[in-house]
C-alpha cells in the first residue's frame, strides 16, 4: 500500500521516469509499471477454503427460523455436532441476525433540569462495621441525566427511611430539585409502581415525581448504570476503608474529580453542565422533609428500644410512658414528650446492644430508690413480729361437714383469727 502511492506521487507529482522511482525506492521496473498501471494496491487475497460447518448450514437455517433464539449449544446437541464449538458458534451468529426480529433502541437525549437518575450499587465486602466484620452497604448513586453530574453515598440499609435520607441528603447538597426522580424497582422505594408511603411523601414535599421503569429495563435508567461502572472501575480498584464515615470521606473527595472528566456523550465536562441543569430545576423546600425512620412506642423495663436489629439503650427515668425513635443516617435519637431521652451514633453492623454509662447510673439510682420504698412499706408489718395463725386439718372436715352427717350444719370457729 505505502509503496504504491509512493509511486504514484513520484511519478504524477514530481515526474520522476520509471527507472529514476525504481532506483530511488529499490524496486524492480516492472513493479513500478504494475503500480502504475493499477487503480489500487495490490491486495492479497487467498480462495476461501470450505468450512465443517457448511454442510450444516441448512439445518441450522432450519432450526433458527423457528427457533431465533435457540443457544448454539442447543444447536450443537440437536445436530449431533462433533467438531470445535467455536466453529459452530461462529457461524450461528452469523445466521441468527437473518431470522431473529430486530428491536432497535432510539437514542434518549435529555432536557435540563428534567431527570435524575438513582440507582444502588454494592461494593462487596469491604468496609468495615464492627471490630473485624465487614459488610456490603449499598450505595446511593444519583446522576442528573442532562449533565452527566454522578452524587453518591453510603447507606446503612436500603430501606424507605435510609433511602428517602439518602436523596435528601444528596438533593440538598447540589441545592435544586429535578423535575422527575428515576428508579427502578427497588423495594423501599415502591413496586410495580406503587410507591411506599416514605417515598410518597417524600416526593410531595419536594414537589418533583418518582418514576419506577419497567422490570428488567436496564436501558431506561442507562445514565446512572455508566456511573456505577465507572465507580467499580475507578474509585474502588486500590482503595481500603476503616469504616462507613472513612468510605463517605474518601467518596466525597473522589466526586470532584469524577464530575471534571469529559463526557463523550456530552462533549462537555459534568460540573460545568450542572450550572444549566440546576439553574433548570425547582427549588428546595422551606420546610425540610421527613426524612429516616421513626416510629413509637412504650418503654419497657430494660430501657431499651430497637433500630434495624440493634439495641439502644434509654433514660431509664421514662419506663413505661412512650417514647419517639427516630433514626437517620448518623444518629438515633429518641424523645419522651419533646424531651431528649437518648442520642446515640448510630451502628451499621447487626445484633448489637449500644448503652449510654449515663443511663446505666440512672437505673442503678432508680433501682436503689425502689427498693428503699419497698422495705419502707413492709416495715411496719415485719417490726410488729406477726405470724400467720394456722388451722389443722380437721378443722376444715368439721366446716365442710366431713365428719358429720349430711345434715348437719357446718361448725365454724370464730374464736380463731388468722392474722395477715
Amino acid at each position: 500500500m505505502e509503496d504504491w502511492a509512493e509511486i504514484r506521487r513520484l511519478h504524477m507529482s514530481e515526474q520522476l521516469g520509471i527507472k529514476t522511482i525504481a532506483r530511488r525506492l529499490g524496486l524492480a521496473r516492472n513493479t513500478v509499471r504494475a503500480a502504475l498501471a493499477a487503480d489500487a494496491p495490490p491486495k492479497y487475497e487467498r480462495p476461501a477454503g470450505g468450512s465443517v460447518a457448511d454442510e450444516f448450514e441448512p439445518r441450522i437455517r432450519s432450526l433458527l427460523a423457528q427457533f431465533p433464539d435457540m443457544p448454539a449449544t442447543v444447536i450443537a446437541e440437536r445436530l449431533g455436532w462433533e467438531h470445535s464449538s467455536s466453529v459452530l458458534r461462529a457461524r450461528v451468529a452469523q445466521l441468527r441476525p437473518l431470522y431473529r426480529p430486530a428491536d432497535p433502541a432510539d437514542r434518549t437525549t435529555y432536557e435540563a433540569g428534567q431527570i435524575v437518575q438513582c440507582d444502588l450499587w454494592f461494593p462487596g465486602k469491604v468496609v468495615p462495621v464492627g471490630g473485624k466484620v465487614l459488610a456490603d452497604p449499598p450505595v446511593l448513586t444519583m446522576v442528573a441525566a442532562y449533565s452527566g453530574f454522578i452524587m453518591a453515598v453510603l447507606l446503612p440499609s436500603r430501606t424507605t427511611g435510609d433511602l428517602v435520607a439518602g436523596m435528601w441528603h444528596l438533593l440538598s447538597g447540589l441545592g435544586a430539585v429535578p423535575k422527575t426522580l428515576v428508579w427502578d424497582n427497588e423495594s423501599g422505594i415502591g413496586q410495580h409502581r406503587r410507591l411506599t408511603l416514605g417515598a410518597r411523601s417524600f416526593a410531595g414535599t419536594l414537589g418533583t415525581r418518582i418514576y419506577q421503569t419497567a422490570p428488567r429495563d436496564p436501558e431506561a435508567k442507562g445514565v446512572v448504570e455508566r456511573g456505577n461502572g465507572f465507580l467499580e472501575t475507578s474509585f474502588m480498584p486500590g482503595r481500603s476503608f476503616t469504616g462507613p464515615g472513612d468510605y463517605n470521606t474518601q467518596l466525597a473527595r473522589w466526586l470532584p474529580r469524577a464530575n471534571s472528566r469529559m463526557l463523550r456523550r456530552t462533549g462537555q465536562r459534568p460540573y460545568v453542565r450542572i450550572f444549566d441543569d440546576r439553574a433548570a430545576m425547582g427549588v428546595l423546600p422551606p420546610l425540610a422533609p421527613a426524612v429516616g425512620t421513626s416510629h413509637r412506642v412504650r418503654l419497657g423495663r430494660d430501657y431499651y428500644v430497637r433500630i434495624a436489629g440493634n439495641d439502644y439503650s434509654v433514660d431509664p427515668s421514662v419506663i413505661g410512658r412512650f417514647v419517639d425513635v427516630h433514626a437517620g443516617l448518623q444518629e438515633v435519637s429518641v424523645s419522651c414528650a419533646g424531651r431528649s431521652v437518648a442520642a446515640h451514633q448510630r451502628s451499621w453492623a447487626r445484633s448489637q446492644t449500644i448503652t449510654d454509662p449515663t443511663h446505666v447510673g440512672i437505673a442503678a439510682e432508680l433501682r436503689t430508690a425502689y427498693k428503699a420504698r419497698t422495705a419502707a412499706m413492709r416495715g411496719p408489718m415485719a417490726a410488729a413480729g406477726a405470724q400467720v395463725g394456722l388451722r389443722a386439718l380437721s378443722d376444715y372436715d368439721d366446716l365442710f361437714g366431713l365428719n358429720t352427717p349430711s345434715t348437719a350444719a357446718p361448725v365454724v370457729r370464730p374464736d380463731l383469727q388468722v392474722v395477715r
